[in-house]
């Protein structure tokens, strides 16, 4: 998939929404954003800039009581309201490209079928369009543990400034940006602010890509030079003039699949799961043997769970099967709260340190202190300590975030890459250590878990995963390699051009033999040696 960076600034406020991370037709690119006073709305300064309420999404799960509908596809029909009809060439290309990607739309559909009837509900309950509860397929391809390299998270792609303006919550324990309820109600409640700003669905769903203020910028150019003031009049970011025309495009599919050919498995309008209340910590591999299910399921419905318990600060919530609801409100009522979780006295040590033993258990200082209600890190030899632990062997908690980690790792290792290791020194960035290694900044972020913009810490150890050097590229990578001409648009540098197609910033030196300190011009034009299943 491919991943894109998206800046979105919330009014006056600057922050930032990122993500989209579907392989379409089209080639994308990120834009800078600032912020810039709403135009062309009716209403009042102080409308636009007053953030809505969140409100409870855990009490009503079923899209529309008076539907008669079984089917959730033929409900979305029922209540589109977008102009999917629209003879854009933007539209035709992208519904050209999902109406020969079937698979593609059918995969997708499978992966959405635990999340979509929640969705579409929370969309239909604020009567939005239901085109809406299609977005997640153009942000995560509807994938709840989707991360991109603008650090991106989730089925609606927040970054955590914009996670953090709507009250979505971010813990070692817990990630808001992942949880299928907390991450709905945040982006309805931002599509609704931008759709109140533009009185305008299809600009407000421009504004969630490039920010309110780059809409409100080209609004303001178009009505200088006296032009239409509509999406497809607008001078947009690239990534944008195409992101809208997804959304619609998939819309048109999912409308017309019986004349597109297109097979979607019927999804039951019926609740998936149901959001029980819990009053303490709870492991997560027990509650899903209280629930009866594995506990790779439980994280599927809970993906917003970094580790193998719930978060002891809250939510004090998990969603559930809803056929096991009851059982596991029963169930978990018989089970005191101090068995929910497993302990280990822990006999501080000589020398040792709570940042040690937290790296043995695998947990952090914070939740240790906050376990033995400690005031600062200052522990005694010959102490106990109580350490919150899993009741499983790690390999339980399969969509835990060491266990993806992990797997990743072991993919990596079974590529023909040779692992490495660096241990991060003062002065130390992404793009210093990738530059110094000859691999790309993303792949460098990526191995880590981590995405680009993320901090380094001294002494931190980052892993490398380096072809061999001295072997030559098999028949098949020779293939996907294909020589391009590149020309030097304003803004562009070595790290933006080799970030975007995937390769070293030496080899483009190389290639172009540029001098190491000759600055690049607009216009001017580069070769460039690109993967093409790598390159944006």
């Amino acid at each position: 998939m491919q991943l894109v960076r998206k800046f979105v600034v919330l009014t006056t406020a600057g922050l930032i929404l990122a993500g989209c991370q579907t392989n379409q037709l089209i080639s994308q690119q990120p834009a800078a954003d600032s912020a810039a006073p709403s135009v062309a709305q009716k209403r009042s300064a102080e409308q636009q800039h007053q953030p809505q309420v969140m409100r409870s999404t855990t009490d009503k799960m079923k899209p529309d009581q008076s539907e008669s509908v079984t089917d959730l596809w033929q409900l979305t029909r029922q209540h589109m309201q977008l102009n999917l009809d629209n003879d854009e060439p933007r539209l035709q290309a992208q519904f050209e490209w999902y109406k020969k990607h079937p698979d593609y739309m059918q995969r997708v559909a499978t992966r959405a079928s635990r999340y979509y009837y929640y969705i579409l509900g929370e969309v239909l309950k604020r009567d939005m369009p239901a085109e809406v509860a299609l977005l997640p397929i153009v942000e995560s391809a509807y994938d709840p543990f989707a991360y991109s390299h603008g650090r991106a998270a989730g089925p609606w792609q927040f970054i955590p400034g914009t996670a953090k303006h709507f009250g979505l919550k971010n813990s070692w324990w817990y990630d808001g940006r992942r949880d299928i309820v907390a991450s709905t109600e945040a982006a309805l409640n931002y599509l609704q602010q931008l759709h109140d700003r533009f009185d305008d669905w299809e600009l407000a769903l421009a504004a969630y890509n490039c920010g309110g203020g780059n809409v409100s910028k080209a609004i303001r150019r178009n009505e200088k030079k006296g032009l239409p003031t509509d999406f497809w009049s607008l001078d947009l970011p690239k990534e944008t003039r195409v992101y809208v025309p997804k959304l619609l495009a998939v819309s048109r599919l999912i409308r017309d699949a019986e004349k597109s050919d297109l097979i979607l498995t019927p999804l039951a309008n019926e609740p998936v799961f149901e959001a029980v209340e819990l009053d303490s910590q709870i492991d997560l591999a027990q509650a899903a043997e209280l629930s009866s299910i594995t506990t790779q399921e439980l994280y599927q419905l809970n993906p917003g769970f970094n580790r193998w318990a719930t978060d002891p600060d809250g939510p004090h919530r998990l969603l559930v099967p809803a056929a096991a609801a009851e059982q596991f409100r029963s169930r978990l009522a018989a089970l005191p709260s101090e068995q929910r979780v497993n302990w280990t006295r822990h006999k501080i040590g000589k020398g040792e340190t709570i940042s040690t033993i937290a790296q043995h258990y695998k947990t952090t200082t914070a939740v240790i202190r906050e376990a033995n209600k400690l005031t600062n890190n200052t522990i005694r030899a010959g102490k106990y300590l109580l350490i919150p632990s899993a009741k499983h062997d790690s390999s339980e908690y399969s969509l835990s975030q060491s266990q993806r980690f992990n797997r990743k790792q072991v993919q990596l290792a079974q590529s023909d890459r040779n692992k490495t290791t660096y241990q991060v020194k003062t002065g130390d960035s992404f793009w210093k250590i990738a530059n110094q290694n000859n691999i790309s900044v993303r792949e460098l972020a990526s191995w880590n878990q981590m995405a680009p913009g993320d901090p380094l810490r001294v002494g931190q150890t980052l892993t490398m995963w380096k072809a061999e050097t001295n072997q030559g590229l098999s028949r098949s990578d020779e293939q996907m390699i294909r020589r391009i001409g590149y020309s030097v648009r304003s803004g562009d540098s070595l790290y933006t051009i080799a970030d975007r197609f995937r390769v070293s910033i030496n080899d483009i030196k190389r290639w172009n033999k540029l001098e190491k300190s000759k600055y690049l011009q607009p216009g001017q034009r580069l070769t460039l040696y690109v993967d093409i299943t790598k390159a944006r």
